[in-house]
């Protein structure tokens, strides 16, 4: 027998079915094949075989540190290496629009919530890449570069292409003896071999050094040459930019993020006038969509009362503040649309008896009758009296109205002065609902409903319009849900019914609405911080009104808001036995059980 060499004899002699079996009862669970396996191995006289053991992934970054790129100098050296100048960061300094930042400080907080308010106002981390625009991403061909570039290229002319000459006479009878020719009257039928066609054809000329022997090397270094003489430098950037619809990946440069705004509207509230004026009334504007049943603005509240009713509540309301006295407010609409509503809400100090109670001696007296009425006007103000001073820190609804915003931009704008007077009114009559009434005009004209769709819905180039509110919808219910907002709204762009069932309380409400300036002044946002150019802290302040977008708006926050907004809607007591009169709902933080744990939240 022959004796084995040295290499053969350290190569493993254990069977491939051996293995499998091994193998198989380690990563298995079977109780009778471990069983037959400690068997064969009892019997085997050979050695179990190891497993590999499991190999750690490899770290890139510590390879292409410790390998560097072995690439021998060449005109593609920059293809493969990443070029070191290519990002470049720079930080840019955050712009705070108001006087005094939002941000509180950072002495009073938690460690992680610092970190997360340090995101607010940290500057601009910029990163620029010098050569983005040689990426397959970047696809800078717009229309205006493709003239750009074409200025420089000579115009291609073909032979299908070129006129006739019609100056020599000679060249039309030759044309009319050719195509005088019939193909039939010829040899073999075609023009090639025509007699007339041969006898006035030219020969082509000559290749030069067609049969020279040249070498290879030297023929392809003439044609590089010709190749690149009259070359366009951007030959490639003349092919036309592809559609935009295709699904090609734009890496486009973000801008810097900021804060956002709609379509900004700017409204002032002039005036709010009753026939009789027997206590302070208080009012509140809100934009509403009909077809999203969304609210998407905060309240804004204005204060038209006189210095006498104001006196009134003076034993219950403390000082007013500069930031309370603003009768103009500026409200942002990402999204508008022919559903939107300006919708606005009276209320009145609360006193005993129903609403309709209530609002009776509005809807009866006139100001015509003060001096035949005068005994019954003095002991209603009497009355009002009694309550401002028991219940004046409370409050109840006591009339609203709309207003189709559209239908208002729309009218305004189709007009030729630069100030528009429009007068809306909610009489028995529905055509009185949207009218228009110019003031170098006599008598009213219905206002064109707008049908044009969302894309006409344009608030910032209309012309101002002040608007004359004539009368108001008295409150029915001890409540108006925002259900019951929804369908009165809906009926009021369409003739219905459902209005007329509906008292008017007359009353006189003037506001003007105009497209909001760019930077304006005396400005507070809804933190009540003073935006920039407030010249004067003593001058009466503009609002900017919270939106509550209809839908998303996908844009990073980058301004800190700490406000939350509660509304109670209602507060029924129908199975509570007994009276539940005269019930107020108080709204605290708590961070604790005891009373003394109210959080000074304002």
């Amino acid at each position: 027998m022959a004796e084995r060499r040295a290499f053969a004899q350290k190569i493993s002699r254990t069977v491939a079915a051996e293995v499998r079996k091994q193998i198989s009862g380690q990563y298995s669970g079977s109780p009778q094949l471990l069983k037959n396996l400690n068997i064969v191995g009892n019997i085997s006289h050979h050695t179990t075989v190891p497993l590999t053991e499991a190999v750690d992934p490899v770290d890139l970054e510590d390879y292409l540190i410790t390998h560097p790129l072995a690439v021998d100098s060449g005109p593609l050296r920059d293809l493969v290496e990443f070029p070191p100048d290519d990002i470049e960061v720079v930080y840019s300094p955050r712009d705070c629009r108001t006087l005094v930042s939002a941000v509180p400080e950072e002495s009073e907080m938690d460690p992680h919530v610092r970190d997360c308010i340090r995101s607010y106002t940290e500057d601009w981390a910029i990163v620029i890449r010098k050569y983005h625009k040689l990426g397959t991403g970047f696809n800078p061909n717009t229309l205006d570069k493709q003239k750009e570039r074409q200025k420089g290229l000579p115009r291609q002319v073909f032979e299908s292409d070129e006129a006739p000459d019609g100056n020599s006479y000679q060249d039309e009878q030759d044309d009319l003896k050719r195509r005088s020719m019939s193909i039939d009257d010829t040899p073999r039928g075609s023009w090639a071999c025509s007699i007339f066609d041969l006898k006035n054809s030219l020969p082509d000329a000559l290749l030069p050094n067609l049969l020279d022997r040249t070498p290879n090397e030297e023929i392809d270094h003439q044609n590089d040459d010709q190749r690149k003489s009259n070359r366009h430098k951007e030959l490639f950037a003349l092919h036309p930019s592809p559609d935009e619809e295709e699904p090609i990946e734009r890496l486009s440069v973000p801008d810097v993020p900021k804060e956002h705004f709609g379509q900004r509207l700017l409204v002032k509230c002039l005036s709010l006038k009753f026939e009789i004026e027997i206590e302070p009334i208080f009012a509140s504007l809100a934009l509403y969509d009909v077809k999203e049943k969304k609210k998407i603005s905060e309240n804004f509240y204005f204060d038209l009362n006189s210095e006498q009713m104001k006196g009134l509540l003076r034993p219950h309301v403390p000082p007013a503040a500069i930031t309370t006295l603003a009768r103009s407010a500026i409200f942002s609409i990402t999204y508008p649309s022919q559903d939107v509503f300006l919708v606005i809400k009276l209320e009145k100090v609360l006193q005993q008896g129903d609403i309709g109670e209530c609002a009776e001696p509005y809807m009866i007296f006139k100001e015509a009758d003060a001096t035949k009425n005068k005994e019954k006007l003095e002991k209603l103000k009497s009355q009002a009296d009694q309550f401002c001073q028991r219940l004046g820190k409370y409050r109840m609804p006591f009339a609203w109205t709309a207003i189709h915003l559209m239908n208002i931009v729309s009218s305004a704008g189709s007009l030729e002065r630069d100030s528009t007077e429009v007068e809306i009114s909610t009489g028995e009559r529905k055509g009185s609902w949207s009218e228009r009434r110019n003031s170098s005009l006599v008598g009213r004209r219905s206002l064109e409903r707008t049908t044009s769709g969302d894309d006409a819905c344009n608030l910032t180039s209309f012309r101002p319009a002040t608007l004359t509110v004539a009368n108001f919808f008295k409150q029915e219910g001890d409540r108006l849900s925002d259900e019951d907002l929804y369908k009165f709204l809906a009926d009021m762009r369409r003739p219905s019914s459902v209005l007329r069932r509906l008292r008017p309380i007359t009353a006189q409400l003037k506001i003007d609405i105009s497209p909001a300036p760019e930077n304006p002044h005396y400005c507070l946002t809804p933190e009540l911080l003073q935006v920039k150019l407030y010249p004067d802290s003593r001058v009466r302040p503009t609002r900017e009104i919270l939106e509550f977008p209809a839908r998303d708006v996908y844009v990073p926050n980058t301004t800190y808001r700490n406000l939350l907004y509660i509304y109670p809607q209602s507060l029924n007591f129908a199975n509570r036995q007994g009276s539940a009169r005269n019930i107020t709902v108080k709204v605290q933080f708590m961070y604790g059980e005891d009373p003394s744990n109210a959080m000074p939240v304002s």
